[in-house]
């Protein structure tokens, strides 16, 4: 049987059917918005595998370039490993849907999101989290939800739920929220310097539209009539449970108490689980992950009772107060820009390069193809938190914070007309305590001022955490890597002294009201500005110039009809004065050369040799000229890059010339002069004779002047 619903969002039709397509799968839904379409598919292990101590959950995002009329690039022809993207969409999925499962629910589950069309105004993202809700919804999987997730942007002050790619353009912010009927329990987004209020905003407006999407759903699944299956809540010893607590609580109790440092607290950890699981093995073998998770269970409850009643922190600090930050600009000397941003016990070590037009980046996906003039990329190796592991290729994780970070500061940057350069930035996270990638973006923001990149105000960043039991609740300034693992909530936000460029939030709870929301927005506007008082410290305003390491910018225009000459055929003109420049050319449709070099030497050499191939030739001006190629009446001479005019015979010599070849061949140099230049077809008319008459006059008057000098 096929289910359909339909509502009305944002003037366009949201279409969910089910029954249809990939009917084998836990749940199938096939998401409809505009043109856009997307199927999303479930599937759920019957049994968790064996040992499995967490929810085992994959979320998968794939774009068929057939959405759009077009064949995949690359020799094989055909969608390979996900695009950045994909990566980012998937994430948008995932973080509003795993907080909706029991916390006992250990089976695995695959969610896979297919765009089959794109119209490209109506983004397939959160279409593809709305469906992949609804293919939870009508499977039988323990999910709480259902979930709904809009985008929200404004214009002129008003918001608007789901634009289109072309209404971005004019909007001030580019939020994606994803919540359930009665909380919020995911927030991504830039803005262009917002208030907390006009984000709060946008987040209660989401929530409306997020409402009739989540009954929608729920009608939807009520139609199929699918029950859920039980999840059986795990029984432990609780003989066992008592011992480990006996052993364990009071010494834990203290170590959160202590001043020491992350690592020291880890050996105390350490330490203590292995004195327990020892004293314990003989009468529990074989128990060492129960053991674990009851352990783990105690520094969870103690940690925050600790910040609930005492308001006291693991690192000792109050909810509010943050760790001790140093900042250092011009670290390393050969880069373009580059900091050191350490907070506490994290630490970001950021490099800015400056590139031109050639290096941007090219994004070819289902949206129109675009090009970035910025890219930030973040990296986080094992070595930050004293681990080995894996090492190489960039995690789902990374692509996430990096992305995060370049919204957060995109924004700030000057136009491509004020600053013609690509940028980039490369975050390396040296130590990580939580929060790096805010540490990210301070660093992000003094590596670009220490480079000479004239942005418009600087940004710091702050993650913001939440311990809520029952109804007490803490909301946490900075929080640390331990805060944000045994916390509630991790929400970052970035911004300026003006307003909020970029935030993210994620929860493990089933959702947050709007007040903890408000505490946290307002308690991170205190923090930010704490923030970047000490970044001011390290440097108040970029520096009045780009580094001497960097290219220099050489802009100069060509007639738009010349733009072929320069390139020459099959680019042989533009390879030969880049290879006799060593500078780097880019030419623009609308004429504009820009010549990126390292010397003014270079840049000049470029622009003398495109100057030449641009020059019009001038009545009356002399030129040094080729003899390209002879003819019984005269000899054409090359008197600039692809510009000839005809010497003829009776104007080679001053002297009769009987036959060309004689005086000339091809290949010669000679000097000539423009007679004349007609005016209908442009043919250039030349003299060597004049030259010569010309020389000799020249040395008539010289001559003159000397008589004239002498003494009597």
């Amino acid at each position: 049987m096929v289910t359909v619903k339909e509502m009305d969002l944002g003037g366009r039709t949201l279409r969910l059917e089910t029954g249809k397509l990939a009917k084998q799968a836990s749940g199938s839904v096939l998401a409809t918005y505009g043109d856009t379409v997307v199927l999303c598919t479930v599937v759920g292990a019957d049994e968790p595998k064996e040992g499995m101590d967490y929810f085992p959950l994959q979320v998968e995002f794939r774009e068929k370039t057939a959405a759009v009329g077009k064949i995949p690039g690359g020799f094989f022809k055909r969608e390979a490993r996900p695009s950045e993207k994909e990566i980012l969409t998937a994430r948008l999925i995932d973080r509003p849907i795993r907080p909706l499962f029991p916390e006992e629910f250990m089976c695995e589950v695959q969610v896979i999101c297919t765009v089959y069309s794109s119209d490209q105004e109506n983004d397939a993202d959160v279409i593809a989290a709305v469906g992949a809700s609804a293919a939870l919804m009508v499977s039988n999987l323990p999910f709480e939800g259902p979930m709904g997730e809009v985008r929200v942007g404004r214009i002129n002050g008003e918001y608007i739920v789901n634009p289109t790619h072309t209404q971005l353009k004019e909007s001030d912010m580019d939020m994606i929220i994803g919540g359930t009927a009665d909380s919020i329990v995911m927030v991504e987004g830039d803005a262009k310097e917002l208030s907390e209020a006009d984000i709060l905003g946008a987040i209660k407006f989401a929530h409306e539209n997020i409402k009739k999407i989540c009954a929608m759903q729920t009608e939807f699944a009520a139609e199929r009539n699918v029950t859920n299956r039980e999840v059986k809540a795990i029984e432990y010893d609780q003989e066992l449970k008592n011992s480990v607590k006996e052993l364990a609580a009071k010494v834990i109790s203290e170590i959160h108490r202590s001043d020491v440092t992350k690592d020291e607290r880890s050996q105390k950890y350490k330490e203590l689980y292995e004195t327990i699981t020892e004293s314990l093995k003989e009468k529990y073998p074989e128990q060492d992950k129960i053991i674990a998770k009851h352990f783990d269970d105690i520094q969870y409850y103690d940690m925050r009772e600790m910040i609930l009643t005492e308001g006291r922190r693991l690192d000792g600090r109050k909810t509010t107060e943050i760790r001790p930050i140093t900042c250092e600009v011009g670290y390393l000397p050969r880069n373009h820009g580059s900091a050191l941003f350490t907070r506490g016990e994290t630490q970001s070590l950021t490099s800015m390069t400056l590139g031109t037009k050639s290096d941007q980046q090219i994004i070819d996906g289902l949206m129109p193809e675009e090009k970035k003039r910025f890219m930030l990329h973040y990296n986080f190796p094992p070595f930050s938190t004293g681990e080995t592991g894996r090492y190489g290729s960039t995690g789902r994780r990374e692509i996430g914070h990096g992305h995060l970070a370049q919204r957060s500061l995109e924004g700030m940057l000057p136009t491509a007309e004020e600053f013609p350069y690509t940028i980039r930035i490369v975050s390396d996270i040296l130590e990580s305590n939580g929060s790096s990638s805010m540490a990210t973006v301070c660093a992000g923001t003094l590596a670009l001022m220490d480079g000479g990149v004239q942005i418009k105000r600087p940004v710091a960043g702050i993650a913001m955490g939440l311990i809520k039991e029952g109804d007490r609740v803490a909301v946490l300034s900075d929080i640390l890597g331990n805060e944000d693992f045994l916390g509630d909530m991790d929400f970052k936000v970035c911004g300026t002294s003006e307003g909020i460029t970029g935030l993210q939030m994620d929860i493990k709870i089933k959702g947050v009201s709007f007040e903890v929301m408000e505490t946290a927005l307002a308690q991170a506007k205190e923090g930010r500005m704490h923030i970047l008082g000490i970044m001011n410290e390290a440097i108040s305003e970029p520096r009045a110039k780009i580094s001497d390491y960097a290219p220099q910018l050489f802009t100069m225009t060509v007639p738009i009809d010349m733009i072929g000459a320069v390139i020459g055929p099959g680019g042989k003109n533009i390879r030969h004065i880049i290879e006799m420049s060593g500078a780097e050319i880019n030419i623009d449709d609308d004429g504009t050369v820009v010549i990126a070099a390292l010397s003014g030497e270079s840049a000049s050499i470029a622009q003398s040799m495109i100057a030449k191939i641009t020059e019009v030739p001038e009545k009356g001006k002399t030129y040094n000229g080729k003899v390209v190629k002879t003819t019984d009446f005269g000899a054409f001479v090359e008197i600039l890059p692809g510009k000839e005019g005809l010497l003829h015979i009776s104007q080679i010599d001053k002297k009769r010339v009987a036959k060309v070849e004689d005086v000339l061949k091809r290949g010669d140099m000679i000097t000539v002069k423009v007679l004349e230049i007609d005016s209908k077809t442009g043919k250039v008319s030349l003299s060597h004779k004049a030259v010569m008459e010309d020389e000799e006059k020249a040395a008539g008057k010289k001559e003159e002047t000397k008589t004239e000098e002498t003494p009597a």
